[in-house]
């Protein structure tokens, strides 16, 4: 488990993006209102505000806790920067400088130090996990409401002006990457855990969360446009059945009760859109249950959409949509399929620790109570 100059690379570039994706959050909302779709708007404007209060919140939960851990009660100035909405940055710059003196700076390979360097990067690498996981809901709870309310105004419209292609653009790779990212910090901050290497495993996990995900966004956005009270009624029912879900696993990743109930509804919430394992157990089978649903769900979207058409439809532009619709999910699922048939790390059996030779594994990184499979 080393953090390296490749590894500090990507945690610069992962600020940048996270800098642009904000700025094209802004821009979206603000050309909304600009063209007078004032309902677009402000939806926008609420899901970034929710998005960023629910981050800042697990941020600072993770702060105090760590601080409290060391022995330190002064956390008052933490609270204070996550609620100017800082707290995404600040992290991002305790990675970073710590990262920087880990991957260019303390480069001793003597057995003296070695200990000492095998803490150095894993406090590094548990930062950066961190910064990968609170990436990931915000990803989610931004990403995929707004990508839902950019496709709806695409298809309504029949085509977009730049800033919806930026956007759209935009959330599809943040919400992918994000995905990715999330999974390879995952594994390499958890050392019994085997490594996720090999571009060809990324990109099928890549393309497998892309088209499912596609395919149930353009799904949910046909409902919206046969009915929107039966749209949110279905999606409000995915999230309840989500929330049931993760309280039926028991999900032990807070330290407290407030944060352990917040963190199941965002769980409940994710699992409206894709599938993750949220204990680290065999998923085989709810799996399998998952994408069932959403086959179901997706064919009963369809057949209704074609049974009852829209006015604003011709018929040429709602098979295309349909065909879109089907060969994303089927791609999706062909990817899963190569993905935990072939690449997933945990095929050849999980990576057991050592402990004759160096420290024995360390288990009580939260990232083992937030397995994404």
């Amino acid at each position: 488990m080393k953090y390296t100059k490749w590894n500090f690379i990507m945690s610069v570039l992962g600020i940048f993006i996270y800098i642009f994706d904000l700025i094209v959050d802004t821009w979206v909302s603000v050309k909304f209102f600009c063209e007078g779709q004032y309902v677009f708007g402000v939806l926008t404007v609420i899901f970034i505000l929710f998005g960023t209060f629910v981050v800042q919140c697990f941020s600072y939960s993770w702060f105090k806790a760590d601080l409290e851990k060391t022995g330190q009660e002064n956390h008052h100035r933490f609270l204070l920067l996550h609620c100017l909405q800082g707290g995404v940055f600040i992290r991002y710059w305790f990675a970073l400088k710590k990262g920087y003196h880990v991957a260019f700076k303390n480069s001793s390979k003597t057995n003296n130090f070695m200990e000492e360097q095998i803490d150095l990067h894993k406090e590094v690498i548990d930062r950066v996990t961190d910064l990968s996981m609170l990436r990931l809901f915000e990803t989610y709870l931004e990403g995929c409401t707004q990508l839902v309310l950019q496709l709806y105004s695409l298809v309504e419209h029949g085509q977009g002006n730049f800033s919806q292609y930026a956007a759209i653009m935009v959330s599809c790779c943040a919400i992918s990457w994000s995905t990715v990212d999330y999974q390879i910090a995952l594994r390499k901050s958890l050392p019994d855990k085997k490594p996720f290497n090999g571009l060809s495993p990324k990109f099928t996990y890549l393309f497998y969360k892309l088209f499912t995900l596609l395919s149930w966004m353009l799904s949910v956005v046909l409902l919206i446009f046969l009915n929107v009270k039966m749209a949110l009624l279905l999606l409000l029912f995915l999230w309840f059945l989500g929330i049931i879900w993760a309280f039926k696993n028991q999900t032990q990743f807070c330290a407290s009760v407030g944060m352990e109930f917040l963190y199941r509804i965002i769980v409940g919430f994710i699992l409206v859109f894709t599938f993750f394992n949220v204990k680290g157990q065999n998923t085989k089978c709810p799996m399998s249950c998952y994408y069932i649903v959403k086959v179901l769900a997706t064919l009963s979207i369809l057949i209704a959409f074609w049974v009852c058409p829209p006015s604003i439809f011709i018929s040429d532009y709602l098979l295309i949509i349909s065909i879109t619709v089907v060969l994303t999910f089927l791609l999706g699922i062909i990817f899963l399929i190569v993905y935990y048939g072939i690449f997933h790390p945990n095929r050849s059996g999980e990576k057991k620790p050592d402990h004759t030779d160096g420290k024995p594994v360390q288990r009580d990184c939260r990232m083992r109570y937030f397995l994404m499979e």
